[in-house]
């Protein structure tokens, strides 16, 4: 039985249609919807390409990087397979989704996010009487505008160099990249949820000593995370990021020695704290400092669209030197809805 996707005309041109990814193109030239029931179900147009080539990427038995370039249509999958490896290394250990209460998708480098400002008086859900006007909430844009940044890392290197390893060896190089691409984003968003993204609001930041929080400086107590923990109302802190040496004076209070807290972190990895928030731990978070966070509505990540490989030179020059990017941005929801502790 002869299948569509073996006759594909595939072209670089693939890559520049405006508002398509590659995969998109390929899938409206070879539907997954026509191979429901038949042994290729459950593969995408890019997966049924690498078959149809008998290019194999994972396992032992991977097949070497000259194998993408035996033919110029063959040749016109490489992109793709290195934007995949980066966007799973982008999502290996990423925590960004565990702090963004959404993503927005823009195309543009300025963006323009919204908020809503509620006074006390609005927050107070009033009961109407009949014919009586119902309060309002104000939504209104941000003043400023929010700017997204590009991010990325240059992948150097001759065909030559690299054409005969592993594409499972080489696949360790692309996820590396996407660890440092996403590790970048999230500096972004720690600097955002701190200093505010230009419309004047930062997080609120309390120090151990201060009149609100107590405590001695410099030294992490419960009594101090419980203070910082009741700043949160009507939000609700759910969310920690801390740094590895918070981490330390974290794991080393009574409060966080409870049995149970203990099993579940040996058992999962994931370390729940006695006040019931998720606790992250991140070289991004400079040294003496957390950040708590309500992550249903802290921040806005806004994607300026997917990782972004110069095909031209993955294609034509074989590698050489060719830049892997991606670009995002964050926004500020609502400011009460995270706060700053230092602890020194």
């Amino acid at each position: 039985m002869a299948y569509l996707y073996e006759t594909v005309k595939l072209d670089k041109g693939m890559y520049g249609e405006s508002g398509k990814s590659f995969t998109q193109v390929l899938e409206s030239c070879d539907p997954s919807e026509n191979y429901r029931g038949t042994p290729l179900e459950g593969l995408d147009a890019f997966q049924r390409q690498l078959k149809r080539f008998d290019i194999r990427v994972r396992g032992a038995g991977s097949d070497v990087v000259e194998k993408f370039f035996h033919t110029t249509d063959s040749a016109v999958l490489f992109p793709e397979f290195v934007s995949r490896v980066v966007r799973q290394g982008m999502e290996e250990d990423n925590i960004l989704p565990s702090i963004t209460a959404t993503v927005t998708a823009f195309h543009g480098m300025d963006y323009r996010s919204i908020t809503s400002i509620p006074s006390e008086e609005d927050r107070k859900l009033k009961r109407v009487e009949e014919g009586a006007q119902l309060p309002q909430t104000v939504v209104k844009t941000q003043e400023n505008l929010v700017k997204l940044h590009k991010r990325g890392r240059m992948l150097v290197g001759s065909y030559e160099a690299i054409r005969f390893q592993r594409l499972d060896l080489f696949s360790v190089t692309l996820r590396q990249i996407g660890s440092h691409i996403a590790r970048m984003h999230l500096e972004d968003a720690i600097q955002v949820v701190t200093e505010g993204d230009g419309n004047e609001n930062p997080a609120e930041a309390f120090t151990i000593g201060d009149k609100t929080i107590g405590g001695t400086a410099g030294t992490l107590s419960y009594d101090a995370l419980l203070k910082f923990w009741a700043q949160f109302d009507p939000y609700t802190m759910n969310t920690i990021l801390v740094s590895g040496d918070v981490m330390l004076q974290m794991l080393r209070l009574s409060e966080f020695q409870n049995p149970l807290t203990g099993l579940n972190f040996q058992g999962t990895g994931t370390l729940t704290t006695p006040l019931g928030a998720t606790l992250l731990r991140t070289s991004a978070m400079p040294a003496g400092k957390l950040i708590g966070l309500d992550k249903h509505y802290a921040l806005e990540m806004v994607t300026g669209g997917d990782v972004l490989v110069e095909y031209d030179k993955l294609i034509d020059r074989q590698l050489e030197r060719a830049a892997i990017t991606s670009i995002s941005g964050f926004a500020k929801l609502y400011q009460d809805a995270s706060k700053v502790l230092s602890i020194q």
